[in-house]
C-alpha cells in the first residue's frame, strides 16, 4: 500500500518537522505500507483563510498527481483540510483528512470535544469546519494560543521549548474541560507530533489527541474496504465527479501570475 502524507510545509521550511513525521509514521504503519510525505511550496507560512486556498489548489493537482503515480490513498495532513472536500469529488482513491478524522474519532472518546489551535486566526476557520461536518453539538469550543505555522517547530528537540507550548496548550484547555470538554484536539499536524512525545498526555482528565496516528490508520482501513467491497464516497453531490475536459482545464491552467 502506498499512501501520499500531504503536508502543507515543505523540506526547506519543516526539516525538523518531516523528520520527526517520518520516524512517526514508521512506527504507525501496518507492515507493508510505505507512507511518502510531500510539500508545498510556497507552505503554509501565514495563519489566514487566503494562504488555506492558496495551499488548496495545489493539494486538489496533488491528489490527482497520486492517483495518476499509482498512490492508493491520499492523506491530507494539516488539521484545517483546505481542498479535502474538492480532492474527493477529483479522485476514486480514498482521502482523508487530519481535522476531519480527527474530530470523527474524538466522538467515539467522548460526548464533548475542545480544540486548541495554535493561532487566533484560525478560530473561524474551524467552526466552519465543525458546522460542515456537521459537529455542532460534539464539538463545543475552539480556543487558541498565538504562534504562526512555522514558530512551534522549533520546539522539536528542544525539551524547554517543548514545555512551553505544553504550558501554553494547558493554558487554553483548562477552560474547554471547565466548559463540559471531555476530549481535547491540538488543531494541528505540528502540535500533534510535537506532543505526541508525552506519554498518556491528559489536561484535567481530558484525553488529548493525536491525530496522526488516527488519519493514516483511517487512510489505510479506506484502502482495505475498497479493495474488499468496493466502498467509496458518494458521487450525489458534494463528491460528484467533473467532466474530465473540466479537470484537464484545472490541472493545466496556470496556478500563479
Amino acid at each position: 500500500m502506498k499512501i501520499w502524507y500531504q503536508s502543507y510545509v515543505d523540506a526547506e521550511h519543516g526539516q525538523s518537522y518531516w523528520d520527526n513525521l517520518a520516524r512517526h509514521l514508521e512506527v504507525i504503519v501496518d507492515p507493508g505500507t510505505q507512507v511518502d510525505i510531500k510539500g508545498i511550496t510556497p507552505h503554509d507560512s501565514y495563519a489566514h483563510p487566503i494562504v488555506e486556498f492558496r495551499c488548496a489548489r495545489e493539494v486538489i493537482c496533488n491528489a490527482v498527481q497520486a492517483e495518476r503515480e499509482g498512490y492508493d490513498a491520499f492523506v491530507i495532513g494539516h488539521f484545517q483540510d483546505a481542498g479535502l472536500y474538492e480532492a474527493r469529488s477529483v479522485v476514486d482513491i480514498p482521502v482523508v483528512g487530519l481535522g476531519e478524522s480527527s474530530m470523527l474519532h474524538s466522538c467515539q472518546l467522548g460526548q464533548q470535544t475542545g480544540i486548541v489551535t495554535i493561532n487566533p486566526r484560525y478560530i473561524s476557520w474551524f467552526h466552519h469546519q465543525i458546522n460542515k461536518y456537521g459537529l455542532e453539538k460534539r464539538i463545543t469550543g475552539v480556543h487558541a494560543m498565538t504562534f504562526q505555522p512555522g514558530q512551534i517547530m522549533d520546539a522539536f528537540g528542544d525539551d524547554e521549548k517543548l514545555q512551553r507550548v505544553v504550558e501554553l496548550f494547558r493554558e487554553q484547555a483548562e477552560p474547554l474541560v471547565a466548559g463540559g470538554a471531555d476530549v481535547l484536539i491540538p488543531g494541528g499536524g505540528i502540535p500533534m507530533l510535537l506532543f505526541s512525545a508525552l506519554q498518556q498526555h491528559v489536561v484535567d482528565g481530558a484525553p488529548v489527541i493525536n491525530g496522526i496516528p488516527i488519519v493514516v490508520k483511517m487512510a489505510e482501513l479506506s484502502v482495505k474496504l475498497k479493495q474488499a467491497t468496493g466502498l467509496g464516497v458518494s458521487r450525489v453531490s458534494d463528491y460528484t465527479k467533473p467532466p474530465p475536459e473540466v479537470l484537464e482545464e484545472f490541472m493545466t491552467h496556470p496556478r500563479g501570475l
